[in-house]
Formats: structure tokens, sequence, C-alpha cells
């Protein structure tokens, strides 16, 4: 089964993390892999960390920003996909954050991704796919759609991210 959090709005990390959570607590093996966010950057780490152990790696360096980092992004992006490979073989469910950012920035390509997601499908492990900009062709594939809509954010009033709120 194949579960997309995506659209503009905030909270597609958290529904992420609650869906790993979930099916933990059922008793399924769970692994979490983040793309772009690099190692204690944000509070879920924490709590993933302790939770699924080396089950749970965040291998970003930062959001991409800028096009001459584009070599270094690309590296930490094939070291999640590679963890994400070696996972398939041990885990009810993979959850890649921020996947769907990697993809539409071009850091992971489609056929990687595809790859991924029909290894996952084969394997009958639920992948759990998250970030904006959620394609077509996957949307189409995808069991499950859930699409993040913004209404109001604090952004909008000039302010910074909040500790535990937006990290």
């Amino acid at each position: 089964m194949l579960l997309i959090y995506t659209g503009n709005g905030k909270g597609k990390t958290c529904a992420s993390v609650g869906q790993a959570i979930r099916a933990h607590g059922q008793g399924l093996r769970v692994a979490f892999g983040q793309f772009m966010k690099r190692p204690q950057q944000a509070g879920e780490q924490i709590v993933c960390a302790a939770l699924l152990g080396s089950a749970f790696y965040a291998g970003g360096c930062g959001f991409f920003r800028k096009e001459e980092e584009r070599p270094a992004h690309r590296e930490a992006a094939l070291s999640v996909l590679a963890f994400a490979q070696a996972q398939l073989a041990l885990v009810d469910m993979l959850v890649l954050d921020e996947s769907l950012y990697a993809l539409g920035s071009g850091l992971i390509t489609e056929e990687e991704l595809r790859a991924i997601a029909a290894e996952a499908r084969e394997r009958r492990v639920f992948l759990v796919l998250s970030g904006r900009g959620a394609p077509p062709w996957l949307v189409d594939e995808a069991d499950i759609v859930t699409e993040m809509g913004e209404i109001k954010h604090a952004f909008r009033d000039g302010r910074g991210p909040t500790k535990g709120i937006e990290f």
C-alpha cells in the first residue's frame, strides 16, 4: 500500500510520524528515512530515533536552496535511497519523509522512486511518502493521498519558525 502526505500546508512530517507510531504500536516493523533534514535538526528525530533505533535515518544536509550545493544534496539523497533499499527487506512499513521535495528538486529521479515503490509493493511493505508537489503519476499509483492545505500560517505575519512547532 502506498500512502502520500502532500500539499502546501503544515503537517506532512507530523502525519508521517503519526503513521509510523501507529504502525509500530500495532507490532509492525517500521523504518523511517528523512531526505533533506540534517540529523539533530528537528524534534521528531529525537522521538523516532528513540523508538526505531537504527531503523531511523536523517540523511539530508538541509533544504536545497543553491544550485552549487546540488552535488552534496544528491549524495545525501543517494544515502537515504540506500538506507531505504536496505530496509525494504526488514520492515513492514517504510516512511520516506520529504521524498517528494527531493523528487521535485531533482535530487532523486522518478526512476529511483518508482523502483522503491515497486519493490515495496512486491514485498507488501507499506510505503509512506511525504513532501510538497506529489506528481500525478505518483498520485495515480497511490492507495491513499492526503493533501495538507494552508489556511493561515504565522510565517505570513513575518514570524520565523517556532521550536516545537516547525522543527
